[in-house]
């Protein structure tokens, strides 16, 4: 993040942990985040919310997310004036719900954005916003930072194949592939080497 540019949001029981409006990423602190209730009015902090709170309530109300990420991340930002759709040219993108979808672009605070960034988030775990930047949710704030840096990279990955051609995407059928692989291996797991028991000398 550069200066005030993103915002970020944890959900705790029927409140809301949010950094402030103004608020520089780079030397947050305390002070600069701010609990509101799901309503939005501020229960604890003496700053304003940020711009995006209607975005970040609307999530909380629409999913089962615990945390909202948003950023003018450099690449996913520039992906989302040229794209309508980041397409699966991954199978981490899986990760996210598959194929990325673009917000149509809204004036950044208003009701009209955050509807877009909501119906984009339908059945994923990040959506570019177009011409703004990028937002990803998760069940912690850990894994909502995790899904919104998966994003940038998958945009910059994008972005570098295009410069020498057309990307390919997985199909349908591949991306099933990866799934039920991901299943029967306990893909992004560590577990113990399954070692052979010592027989004992008779």
């Amino acid at each position: 993040m550069v200066g005030t540019a993103g915002n970020i949001s944890v959900l705790v029981g029927e409140l809301v942990a949010i950094t402030a409006t103004g608020a520089v990423f780079g030397e947050l602190d305390l002070d600069e985040v701010v609990v509101v209730d799901r309503d939005g009015q501020v229960v604890e902090g003496d700053l304003e919310p940020t711009s995006e709170l209607d975005l970040h309530l609307g999530l909380y109300s629409d999913t089962d997310a615990q945390a909202v990420v948003h950023t003018h991340a450099p690449v996913s930002t520039a992906m989302s004036t040229v794209l309508t759709e980041l397409p699966c040219i991954h199978y981490q993108q899986l990760l996210l719900g598959g194929a990325v979808r673009v917000a149509p672009y809204a004036t950044f605070g208003t009701a009209e954005l955050a509807a877009h960034v909501r119906a984009a988030l339908d059945g994923r775990s990040a959506a570019l916003m177009a011409s703004h930047g990028s937002v990803a949710v998760g069940g912690t704030v850990e894994k909502a930072l995790d899904n919104a840096l998966l994003l940038e990279w998958l945009c910059t990955l994008y972005r570098d194949a295009s410069v020498v051609g057309t990307p390919a995407v997985l199909d349908e059928a591949q991306q099933e592939a990866v799934v039920l692989a991901a299943i029967e291996r306990k893909y992004g797991t560590t577990r113990p080497v399954d070692r052979p028991t010592p027989q004992e000398n008779p």
